[in-house]
């Protein structure tokens, strides 16, 4: 018979502070998402000189705040290899494909007119 002193949860291997340890990360990050929300919003009322540099900092908040859920929401943290090696790949391709339409996107033929899709 089981000792009547050790509750399930012990027995499965969680105990009172590990379990108020998960919650205080969970409550960390959810704090970092909102604080992370709060600039976003509040960097919409911000007008900058370019449109790159409101991308570029638009991108930033959102990879960061991606990085967050990802990595302890979806625990992807504590996940093995494999997982890191397709999330690299999937990255290595994001930005070459990105990179290959900045760079495509001046190769045009000649005598064309480009048409701005951004008018400030």
């Amino acid at each position: 018979m089981s000792d009547p002193s050790h509750s399930h949860d012990a027995a499965a291997g969680h105990d009172d502070h590990d379990v108020a340890g998960h919650i205080k990360t969970y409550v960390g990050v959810f704090i970092a998402l909102l604080v992370g929300t709060i600039i976003t919003v509040s960097l919409y009322y911000v007008h900058f000189e370019s449109m790159a540099v409101t991308i570029t900092i638009a991108l930033f908040i959102a990879s960061i705040k991606a990085f967050l859920v990802a990595g302890y929401f979806m625990h992807l943290l504590t996940e093995k290899k494999m997982i890191y090696s397709v999330l690299a790949v999937t990255a290595i391709f994001f930005f070459a494909l990105g990179a290959l339409t900045i760079w495509g996107s001046s190769d045009l033929p000649r005598d064309s007119v480009t048409k701005a899709l951004y008018n400030p």
